[in-house]
């Protein structure tokens, strides 16, 4: 069965990119295997935002894991969502944690981990990491154990 257009506003139309940051244009979808836990993961290899102080451009990887609940992220939303910070101006842990923060509000995840593996700058390469875990439940643990143990 094909998913109703009316779910979803970007997918299969027309890019319309923001220029500042926008959650706004995350979308969600159903899903349809609550029965089991599972991974999803999202890798934006080409993600750029700003410098807060010198307006110069930072690039990263950044790596989205999360296990679902009722609702997933919806892929191209996400893109869009991702680009939203290219003139935003924000330090690599800031983007880290904002991406975390505005995923769970969106989904209610039962887990989710951002991780950004930014390029050096001044010989320097930072890798912020942020995780979430659904308080009260083995997620909650999960997240903890693994933030400790995180490299």
């Amino acid at each position: 069965m094909s998913r109703k257009r009316e779910e979803v506003k970007a997918l299969g139309r027309e890019s319309v990119y923001s220029q500042t940051y926008n959650p706004d244009v995350l979308e969600t979808f159903e899903n349809k295997h609550r029965d089991n836990d599972y991974w999803v993961r999202f890798n934006c290899p080409e993600f750029t935002t700003l410098c807060p102080i010198t307006g110069q451009p930072d690039f990263a990887e950044i790596r989205i894991c999360y296990v679902p609940d009722v609702k997933m992220v919806e892929s191209k939303s996400l893109k869009l969502y991702l680009f939203s910070f290219r003139n935003n101006g924000d330090f690599h842990e800031d983007c880290v944690n904002l991406i975390m923060k505005d995923l769970v509000k969106l989904m209610d995840p039962k887990y989710l981990e951002v991780t950004g593996f930014f390029t050096p700058r001044g010989g320097i390469s930072i890798y912020p990491y942020a995780n979430y875990g659904r308080p009260g439940t083995k997620w909650e643990k999960l997240a903890e154990e693994r933030l400790f143990k995180h490299e």
